[in-house]
């Protein structure tokens, strides 16, 4: 399916959206500035990063000077090689870490995905809490860090002049949340400061633009994950156990709701004391969404 973007979210601001926005079908972001672009993520394939170049190219001939990677996803990383030559790569100074120790590990998930010819392109630059990057005539594109959520090295990009807010994928638009590699509490924590911001349009990690809607959805969906988490621990039952006996509940129409396993886990791991981001092997767990899938292997239209 093709990608429906670039869409014009405020003045000088474009989303690059692809459809369905399922696994690996991830958005980018386009940040027009005086005298270069910002771009938010790039994407899964070699092809694809090479559409989103031209998409940019046919909003401005300005040229892409920075890259921003709001987390270590291959998704939202592996097409750094496209715009590396002529741009500054920006991450959590845990995204570069990721990066570099996972590689192209998201091609062996889904092998039979045309990803084509791809290399890992690290982030140039690193950062901790928050950083700066200034687009001219005092605008600013604010990058901040909070803490372990979807991942353990999530960057939301906030844009206070226009109100626009870049959630990477500590937002999905009518997708379910997914917080395996870094906690469902934290998440929580995540979406409250992102709603503090104030944002009018935000453009999630995956699925369609939107409003500030998206953060009662998720809040709710995190809630009845901890729910069925506490639950499940006091009757002893497994996260795979929970998931069949609760089902997807209002949240059954969100895309690729067999996250709800993967999200058990985090919420098991944390209730019995583990750290916040600790490890916890994905393998399983994929195996365990299949099964809640119905057997069926998980839909990636990369």
């Amino acid at each position: 399916m093709p990608d429906l973007g670039p869409e014009r979210v405020a003045d000088d601001v474009h989303a690059w959206v692809q459809p369905d926005g399922g696994w690996c079908l991830n958005n980018a972001g386009v940040v027009v500035g005086d005298r270069s672009v910002l771009l938010v993520d790039t994407a899964a394939t070699r092809a694809r990063a090479e559409r989103l170049r031209d998409a940019v190219r046919g909003l401005t001939p300005l040229p892409v000077r920075t890259v921003v990677n709001t987390h270590h996803h291959g998704d939202h990383t592996h097409g750094n090689l496209v715009f590396a030559a002529g741009a500054v790569v920006v991450s959590h100074e845990r995204t570069r870490a990721e990066m570099a120790e996972r590689g192209l590990a998201l091609t062996k998930v889904w092998p039979d995905a045309d990803w084509g010819d791809l290399d890992v392109v690290l982030p140039d630059l690193t950062y901790a809490d928050s950083l700066s990057v200034h687009l001219g005539g005092g605008r600013t594109a604010e990058l901040l860090h909070p803490g372990p959520a979807h991942t353990t090295n999530d960057t939301a990009v906030w844009l206070p002049d226009r109100e626009v807010l870049f959630a990477g994928d500590l937002l999905m638009s009518d997708c379910t949340p997914f917080a395996l590699m870094g906690s469902v509490r934290g998440l929580v924590r995540a979406v409250g400061r992102l709603r503090a911001l104030g944002a009018r349009r935000i453009v999630c990690g995956h699925g369609p633009v939107c409003g500030p809607e998206v953060f009662g959805v998720t809040e709710a969906y995190l809630a009845r994950v901890l729910d069925l988490a506490a639950y499940g621990l006091r009757r002893g039952r497994d996260p795979l156990a929970v998931a069949r006996e609760a089902g997807y509940g209002e949240f059954a129409e969100l895309r690729d709701p067999e996250r709800l396993v993967a999200n058990l886990h985090r919420a098991y791991a944390e209730l019995e004391g583990a750290p916040e981001g600790a490890y916890l092997p994905s393998a399983p767990v994929f195996r365990e969404m299949v099964e809640l899938n119905g057997g069926r292997p998980l839909t990636c239209l990369a």
